[in-house]
């Protein structure tokens, strides 16, 4: 994780836009306002970029973030949208609505941003400085609330820089945002299904769509899954091939999910290796995670062996993944 580093604090305007746009494509940590809560932004396609904002915000789960777009064009480079996704969206974007849709097959949005999902969740903020810093940046940025996790989400630029400073980059000050509340998550998968209560009222998106929205799955609702998109829970993500944790040696047919210089017996036979950090990185780590769990997976081995990885900063979130990954199914 960042830390000691000087936070910049600009005004709004086009300096601060362009600005904060120079510090995104350069992977760096920037906080701007949108309609509902300030966003800590990153990159979506930078999964370095991604790790250092979940370390940026303490005690991190990889749950799948936000990625905000200025436009429907945007959007539909990175989501497949349905007809009722596409309903939704004409209605109320910009504005308080993150849909979760489907990804497209060249989705540049990173893997650690969607939590290894095969969805993601998708919103066009209304707020005239985020836009700016988009249509600036010309790229998706994932943006959860700019404040360390648990504490109460930013309405401030003062509230970011009291959780943040030294954590990030740059503040963009936009004066207290509107709406107050994060917005709310729709997901369009089957029939459009409500995820997350926010600044959007269901009643609103119910009379666009002239049905009720699906209520969630009640596994869903707990707290030992994965979560599908921002504030709902679901399983978790399950290679096919069984997880093997804490390994010391790799059995034949296994594949290898490497951490730091140590060389196990047996990886000389492999069915393949992957280092998610030779030197013992942990940001590192889990800009790879989600990406060479799908590459090992997809050579088919009878199962996939995992190093051990400590249990301090991005270690903690890396294996509550992995655990997750290794329940018998």
């Amino acid at each position: 994780m960042k830390t000691g580093v000087e936070t910049l604090i600009l005004p709004a305007g086009a300096a601060g836009a362009e600005a904060a746009a120079r510090r995104l494509a350069a992977g760096g940590l920037v906080a701007f306002p949108t309609e509902t809560v300030y966003g800590l932004g990153a990159d979506a396609a930078n999964a370095t970029a991604i790790a250092h904002l979940y370390a940026a915000k303490g005690r991190p789960a990889f749950n799948p973030l936000i990625a905000h777009v200025a436009d429907l064009r945007a959007a539909q480079r990175i989501g497949r949208f349905d007809a009722r996704a596409l309903e939704l969206a004409e209605a109320f974007w910009p504005g308080p609505l993150t849909l979760v849709v489907p990804k497209t097959d060249d989705c540049p949005v990173a893997d650690l941003a969607t939590a290894g999902l095969d969805t993601v969740a998708i919103r066009i903020p209304a707020h005239p400085v985020a836009q700016a810093i988009l249509r600036a940046f010309g790229g998706a940025v994932v943006a959860p609330s700019a404040n360390i996790s648990g504490h109460v989400s930013p309405t401030l630029a003062a509230h970011v820089e009291s959780d943040l400073s030294g954590r990030i980059d740059l503040i963009v000050d936009g004066g207290p945002v509107t709406v107050g509340v994060e917005s709310t998550i729709v997901g369009c998968i089957d029939a459009p299904m409500l995820l997350r209560p926010g600044g959007l009222s269901r009643e609103r998106i119910e009379a666009v769509l002239g049905a009720p929205l699906a209520r969630p799955p009640m596994e869903a609702e707990s707290d030992d899954g994965q979560p599908l998109a921002p504030g709902m829970l679901a399983s978790h993500y399950a290679p096919r091939a069984d997880v093997r944790l804490h390994a010391r040696e790799v059995a034949p047919g296994e594949a290898l999910l490497a951490f730091g210089p140590e060389r196990l017996p047996g990886a000389d036979a492999a069915a393949a290796v992957m280092n998610l950090s030779p030197s013992g990185d942990l940001d590192e780590a889990a800009a790879n995670l989600f990406g060479y769990l799908r590459s090992l997976d997809a050579k088919g081995p009878r199962g996939i062996a995992v190093m051990p990885i400590p249990e301090e900063g991005l270690g903690e979130a890396i294996n509550d993944r992995l655990r997750r990954a290794a329940v018998a199914r």
